[in-house]
């Protein structure tokens, strides 16, 4: 439907490419040789699955749309990417809604699109593989607009034959799909946080809020899947290491269901093509009641983490 306006198009690209990528994460994994590189250090790593996953990305859609700005985690050579590995795609359920009338004169040369092609890395690496997912957010004018997240191994613990992945997305002013959106009982609070970058800034600060529990699991993309399913609250993470990747898709998605993702001061992060990648003052999500997180954040933890 080349009638359609841009963003519902790279929008029903991108789900049909996370759906790619996703196939080629579990592939890597059956194949037994996942190709672990460390990066900066052994909570850094880059396996063959992030590199064969990005380039599927990039190339799928930077062939259908040239002139996006498209910036993934992995520093990649460029190189000639197999034909196989281009998705070509679109989810036909996503050119079927309407597009908000803000978005219907969008460019393509407008938007950023951010890739992480797998988050959860370390999690991939021990077998914790439904902390695993795909990410590709898309912003316009600094904000995160839409986000497609493919989680590639959900339902594994279900076992040989289960139908494994699913893909969930959202766009503002249309919604958020592919998930049944729950919450958390009111009177409990959940805080959801990292589970293998903490230190003591962090673990204060989550215990500011005065959980009454805490669930520690990999990857941002799943901490946000925590909120919007109902087995978390809030995702507290006081302490720099989360990127414009990691929290593009997933802040779109909360959005689009009334959520919110500052950083720990109560800021919007930006996401223009030219921003540092480093969210530097920590990540804090809410479904429901932002402010009494930000409210209840430590002056210790506020003066650590100085202003993006």
């Amino acid at each position: 439907m080349s009638g359609s306006p841009v963003i519902m198009r790279l929008m029903a690209s991108a789900h049909s490419v996370a759906e790619k990528a996703g196939a080629i994460v579990r592939k890597v994994l059956h194949s037994g040789d996942l190709g672990i590189v460390e990066k900066t250090g052994a909570n850094d790593l880059q396996t063959l699955a992030d590199r064969l996953a990005q380039q599927s990305i990039c190339a799928s859609l930077s062939r259908r749309f040239p002139k996006l700005t498209i910036i993934g985690e992995e520093d990649l050579p460029s190189e000639e990417v197999k034909e196989d590995a281009i998705e070509k795609g679109q989810a036909e359920e996503i050119l079927q809604k309407s597009c908000p009338a803000e978005y219907r004169g969008l460019k393509e040369e407008e938007l950023v699109v951010w890739v992480d092609p797998l988050d959860g890395t370390k999690e991939y690496t021990e077998g914790l593989l439904d902390n695993v997912t795909v990410l590709i957010g898309i912003a316009y004018g600094g904000r995160a607009i839409a986000g497609v997240i493919n989680q590639p191994f959900y339902n594994y613990q279900l076992g040989a034959g289960a139908v494994l992945g699913r893909t969930m997305w959202g766009i503002l002013g249309v919604g958020a799909f592919g998930f049944q959106l729950q919450e958390v009982p009111g009177d409990r609070r959940i805080v959801t946080t990292t589970r293998s970058h903490s230190n003591k800034l962090v673990t204060d600060c989550v215990d500011a809020m005065e959980p009454h529990e805490v669930v520690k699991v990999g990857g941002a993309g799943n901490k946000i899947i925590q909120l919007v399913e109902g087995k978390a609250s809030a995702y507290v993470f006081a302490s720099p290491g989360c990127k414009k990747w990691d929290t593009c898709a997933p802040e779109a998605i909360l959005h689009a269901v009334g959520g919110k993702l500052t950083d720990m001061h109560g800021n919007a992060y930006c996401y223009d093509a030219d921003v540092k990648h480093m969210n530097s003052a920590g990540v804090l999500a809410t479904l429901r009641n932002h402010e009494y997180y930000v409210s209840r954040v430590p002056q210790s933890v506020r003066e650590a983490l100085k202003l993006d």
